[in-house]
């Protein structure tokens, strides 16, 4: 019965090792160069990932990106289409 028992744990066990992709070590490069390992189960061991876009260029990530709306995007041209120029901050003179 022992056996029985510990033969199943083993194997529940294993299983449990094989559910996981295995991870490798690659290395990432920024778009300023600066470069770092990560484990990942994107590529083959030693690939390295080039990064386009990053905190360091990404309009979003940055102090003035806040704001940053695509005028070019279809989404936005549709809105205003329907809506006009809306102001989404609003005047202090509308609030009154």
């Amino acid at each position: 019965m022992a056996q029985a028992q510990a033969k199943a744990a083993a194997k529940k066990q294993e299983s449990k090792v094989e559910g996981h992709p295995k991870q490798h070590e690659v290395t990432v490069v920024m778009t300023d160069g600066t470069k770092f390992p990560i484990l990942t189960t994107w590529g083959k061991e030693g690939d390295t990932l080039r990064l386009d876009v990053d905190p360091k260029n990404h309009p979003a990530w940055q102090e003035k990106g806040q704001t940053f709306v695509n005028a070019n995007d279809e989404r936005v041209t549709k809105f205003k289409s329907k809506f006009g120029n809306f102001d989404f901050i609003g005047n202090k003179e509308d609030k009154k």
